[in-house]
């Protein structure tokens, strides 16, 4: 019997490489970091801080790159990595700062950008507990689901629920007294 065309197993489909990290985590950076940058600069509140954290998140992702059990979760790894570094960022100025202040002043560009009632939200949610603020700022800011908040913070969907409740009456209780 004559074997036509047909009766060829198809060619083996080579996969396509992996892009090599420095290409994956470049291309991450491009496409997220100036978000990452704005969710870092709302806890922080300085510019400065906020492009550190979000630089040393993407140099710890580019170091982890080959450990990462799912690079298509690459992005939930920097977004924690930026939450951390954040935290790490406030511990230091509570402890340089000593006894409870003021929180560090905006640049002069920064306080001509935001109005005055943008400056009075911020300022408000400078003030909540870091959960509280953290949950806030992935949720309005970032526009993230509760599980991407979830996965980023590393708590459980009920836990966004509960303070996302809680941080938004906070919220609303500090800006009215703001008010009044």
């Amino acid at each position: 019997m004559k074997a036509n065309a047909t009766d060829q197993p198809p060619p083996a489909r080579v996969p396509a490489a992996a892009p090599a990290p420095a290409d994956a985590v470049t291309e991450l950076y491009r496409a997220h970091a100036l978000g990452l940058i704005r969710l870092a600069v709302v806890m922080l509140g300085d510019r400065p801080a906020a492009e550190d954290a979000v630089q040393d998140a993407f140099c710890g992702l580019y170091r982890r790159w080959h450990s990462l059990a799912d690079p298509a979760k690459a992005l939930s790894y920097a977004r924690s990595s930026v939450i951390n570094n954040c935290r790490t960022a406030l511990r230091r100025r509570r402890r340089q700062a000593g006894p409870p202040g003021d929180p560090p002043g905006e640049s002069a560009e920064a306080l001509a950008l935001i109005g005055e009632e943008h400056r009075q939200v911020l300022a408000a949610i400078r003030r909540l507990p870091a959960r509280q603020r953290e949950v806030l700022v992935l949720r309005f800011y970032l526009d993230l689901d509760e599980g991407d908040i979830a996965t980023s913070m590393r708590i459980s969907r009920g836990t966004v629920k509960s303070t996302t409740s809680r941080a938004l009456a906070a919220l609303g209780r500090i800006l009215g007294e703001q008010q009044s």
